[in-house]
Order: structure tokens, then C-alpha cells, then sequence
């Protein structure tokens, strides 16, 4: 009996040892990242160069004296999101990756031949991290929308919801929804507390988007720049959008399946130039996708602009690719944009739990 009771008293102390222990970073903990002034900071190495010249291009442009002052409504910073501030390398894309399960893993739904052998082509690719011919790069575009066609966006955004809630593959302890840099959220916070307008310009479906960061970044809905989908309304037939009267009782809006429209490289910039309208004076992204954006934000802008590139080189607590990531150094310092080494400046990336498991 008291030998019972001491291994029952040293299984509760083990339990109540990892009591509040979180493995990642939790949705409620990102959304609670605050940071007003540069002492705020925690996930930065204290020698990070990176945060030197953020916090004093902000210190700066906030300062009416300074002659790099920047109005208000003029401080505008743009973000793309995979690989900038939320995980890309788990093996791919949020959307690519779900486009996976829904024709593979769901048992709701039944794919189209075309989709369900291009799924079985392309997963192990992606796995083994090897490139898709582009006739596979262009069924794949395709089959991002059309395997959820006739869904509304709710039910769309109520799939991703779901889809958020599995694990990120090659880094342990980490939810798909908890993917989030913490250093670059603290960047987002620091931006939007100090009267930023911070916008995320992302290759990623605003839906998408919208559900992933909902709640957690403090990024508007209407600030969210990306890729679209094609919708149509259920009593539209063969009807153009313009020649439709849509009738609120008999109909409801859904995804088309036509491909979606990309926002990447200079359609970025296009973006930029139509819903926001004015040119960012700090752009944060990662890959050659965000070159439009990144380029764009430094070409003759009337106020002092800094483009930064996040270099994914840490090979422990995330997914890293040693020589992309000296491609993409090269690549940042040849065309001006500041390099941000994950490995050398993020305190942590997601948790101190999170680690690369192969």
C-alpha cells in the first residue's frame, strides 16, 4: 500500500511538474506578444543587428525633430507571411500542405482522379523536399481551388480552422496554428503599437490568411493583401458577376474551383498600388517571391525605406537549408535588403520545446 501511494505521490509530482509547460508557443500567447518599447523585446539576441536598425528607424521616424520623421499616415510596413513571420517548412506551404489532406487524408471528401493521382505524385516531392515539374506546379495552382469548390468561405475557413490543429511534420511539439515566429511577431507588435500601418502581402489565399492570423496578430481583415479565389454564386449560371442581381433568399456565395488569382513577385507591387495605395517605407519577406515587394519599397521613395529578408539557416529548431540560406544572404546583400539570420539573431523561433526531429 505504501508503496502505491509513493508512486502515485511521485506521478502527481511529475504532473504537476509540467503543469503551464508549453511545448510551443499557444495561440493565447502570441496574441498576448506586446512590445511598445525596445526594452519589450524577448526573443532577440541582444546583438541582433536586425532589431538595432528597426528600433532606431522607428525610434526616428516617430520623432517629429528627427529628419527621418514620417508622418503617421505615412508609416506604412508591409509583410509577406510563409517563411517571414510563420512557419513555410513543414514541409511546404499551409496551403499546399492542406491541399495534400484534402485529397489524400479526408473522408469526406472524394477528389477527382486528376487531383487524387497528382496528391499521391507530389506528396513524397514535397516530403523529400524536391521540385515539381511545372505541368505539376500547374495542376497543383489548379487543384488549390477547385477540391474545395461549392464551398462557402465560412465552411472554407472553418476547414482551415480544423486543419490548424495538426502537426507540423519535421519540427516536434508544434500545431500548424502555432507556427508563428514569436521574434517577427514581436516586430509586427512593435510596428503597430508605435502607429504603424502594418499589411501582410502574402502569396497565400486571403482566407487563408485571415483564419491563421485571426485573433493573433494585430493585423486588420481589410489589411490583408493575397492570393484570391475565383467565386460565383449558386443561382449565377452561365452569367458574368456584373450581369447577376444577386438574391439574398434563394442563393449564397461560393468558390468557383476556377484557379485562383497568384499574388506573388511584381503582383505584389500591383497590390500595394490598389488597395493601399501608398508605398510601404519597411517590407519584411523571405523569398524571390517578395522581390517585387521588397524592390518596390526601395525604389525612390520620398522617405527613409529599409527592405529586410528572412534567412531560414537554423538547422536545430527549424527546417533550415544551409546553401539556400547562403544563396539567399548573397541574394539580400546584392539587392540591398537586410538579411535576418534565424539562427543568429531569434532568441527562439516558436518555443524552446520546438526542435528539428529528423
Amino acid at each position: 500500500m505504501k508503496k502505491k501511494f509513493l508512486a502515485a505521490l511521485a506521478a502527481g509530482l511529475i504532473a504537476l511538474g509540467s503543469f503551464g509547460v508549453s511545448d510551443a508557443a499557444t495561440r493565447e500567447e502570441i496574441a498576448a506578444i506586446h512590445v511598445q518599447n525596445a526594452v519589450d523585446f524577448q526573443y532577440w539576441n541582444d546583438d541582433s543587428p536586425t532589431l538595432q536598425k528597426i528600433v532606431e528607424f522607428v525610434e526616428e521616424a516617430v520623432n517629429p525633430f528627427s529628419k527621418n520623421y514620417i508622418p503617421p499616415e505615412d508609416r506604412i510596413a508591409t509583410f509577406d507571411m510563409d517563411g517571414t513571420f510563420y512557419c513555410e517548412t513543414a514541409p511546404i506551404y499551409f496551403q499546399e500542405i492542406m491541399f495534400i489532406h484534402r485529397v489524400l487524408d479526408d473522408p469526406n471528401y472524394t477528389a477527382p482522379k486528376k487531383y487524387l493521382n497528382l496528391a499521391k505524385k507530389i506528396k513524397p516531392k514535397y516530403y523529400n523536399k524536391e521540385k515539381l515539374t511545372p505541368a505539376e506546379d500547374k495542376l497543383h495552382l489548379e487543384g488549390l481551388t477547385a477540391v474545395y469548390a461549392g464551398m462557402t468561405d465560412e465552411e472554407y475557413r472553418a476547414y482551415v480552422r480544423e486543419f490548424m490543429n495538426d502537426n507540423e511534420t519535421g519540427l516536434t511539439n508544434l500545431k500548424r496554428g502555432e507556427a508563428f515566429y514569436l521574434p517577427m511577431v514581436e516586430i509586427i507588435s512593435y510596428l503597430t503599437n508605435n502607429g504603424f500601418q502594418v499589411y501582410i502581402d502574402s502569396a497565400c489565399g486571403v482566407s487563408t490568411t485571415r483564419e491563421l492570423v485571426k485573433d493573433i496578430i494585430p493585423i486588420q481583415f481589410d489589411r490583408i493583401l493575397g492570393t484570391d479565389f475565383n467565386y460565383t454564386s449558386t443561382g449565377m449560371g452561365k452569367e458574368a458577376p456584373n450581369d447577376h442581381f444577386f438574391d439574398r433568399h434563394k442563393e449564397k456565395i461560393i468558390i468557383s474551383g476556377k484557379p485562383l488569382i497568384d499574388n506573388a513577385k511584381t503582383r505584389k507591387i500591383f497590390s500595394i498600388m490598389n488597395q493601399i495605395g501608398k508605398k510601404p517605407v519597411l517590407a519584411f519577406g523571405n523569398s524571390t517571391g517578395d522581390s517585387g515587394m521588397l524592390e518596390y519599397t526601395l525604389q525612390n521613395n520620398k522617405y527613409r525605406s529599409m527592405s529586410f529578408f528572412v534567412i531560414c539557416d537554423d538547422t536545430t529548431r527549424e527546417l533550415g537549408n544551409p546553401t539556400r540560406a547562403k544563396s539567399d544572404t548573397e541574394l539580400a546583400l546584392r539587392r540591398g535588403w537586410n538579411p535576418i539570420s534565424m539562427r543568429d539573431e531569434f532568441k527562439t523561433i516558436y518555443g524552446d520545446n520546438v526542435k528539428r526531429s529528423k
